[in-house]
C-alpha cells in the first residue's frame, strides 16, 4: 500500500484521527504518534518502500467505504498489511491501517522461542491494566 517518496504525501494519504498499528505489539499510533516515529527515517532520506503483490478491495455497498489486505514486498520481506479506507471529499483516505509480519507456519515455534523472553513481560504488563 505504501511506497513513500516524501513524508507530506504519505501523512497526506490518511485520515486527521488515522490509526497505524505496526509489526511490533507497542506499536499503536495515532496519526500525530506516528508522524513523530517515522519522521528520523524521513529526514535520512531512508523511508519505507513497499510494493504490494497481492491485494484483494472490498466496497461497502453505498462506496463509501472500502477495507483490503495485501501482501507486500519489503525490506522485512513479505508483510501483510490489512486497513480501511473512507472517502473523504473526492479522496479515499485511510483511517485504519495494520502492518504485520508473515512468518511460515513451520517456523512458528523458533519465531515464539526468539520474543518470548519480551513479549512475557509485555503480556504481564498488559494484564495488569485491565
Amino acid at each position: 500500500m505504501f511506497e513513500l517518496c516524501n513524508t507530506h504525501r504519505y501523512f497526506e494519504a490518511m485520515t486527521e484521527d488515522a490509526i497505524f498499528i505496526g509489526t511490533d505489539a507497542t506499536e499503536n499510533w495515532n496519526k500525530t504518534e506516528f508522524q513523530a516515529y517515522a519522521k528520523p527515517y524521513f529526514d535520512k532520506g531512508k523511508a519505507w518502500n513497499f510494493k504490494a503483490l497481492e491485494r484483494n478491495i472490498y466496497f461497502s455497498d453505498d462506496k463509501k467505504i472500502v477495507w483490503f489486505d495485501e501482501l507486500l514486498d519489503t525490506q522485512m520481506k513479505i508483510c501483510r498489511g490489512s486497513g480501511v479506507l473512507l472517502k473523504v471529499g473526492n479522496q479515499w483516505k485511510i483511517k485504519h491501517y495494520v502492518l504485520s509480519m508473515t512468518i511460515p507456519n513451520d517456523d512458528v515455534n523458533a519465531v515464539v522461542k526468539i520474543k518470548s523472553h519480551l513479549e512475557d513481560k509485555l503480556i504481564e504488563e498488559l494484564k495488569s491494566k485491565k
